[in-house]
């Protein structure tokens, strides 16, 4: 698979810091910015409602030739949840 290339700007601040990062490291300063992509995209997807991963995943709507709003029409909820 081919590496993909982007831009980032940053701040006087963050460019000092991420210097000082991958010289702490002993790595380069792309490989920071990759470690920190990593860890921030792994939080996020750990912190992804079930809806969220279903939607993702493309289950939402994946079901054809069904009511279309029976998830929001009261009128299906008859009985539902009852015991």
């Amino acid at each position: 698979m081919k590496d993909h290339r982007i831009t980032v700007r940053l701040s006087p601040d963050m460019r000092r810091r991420l210097k000082a990062a991958a010289r702490r490291g002993g790595t380069r300063e792309s490989d920071v910015v990759r470690n920190a992509m990593e860890v921030h995209l792994a939080a996020e997807e750990g912190s992804l409602t079930a809806y969220d991963h279903a939607k993702k995943a493309g289950l939402i709507g994946a079901v054809k030739e069904s009511i279309r709003d029976l998830s929001t029409n009261p009128n299906y909820f008859d009985g539902f949840g009852g015991s």
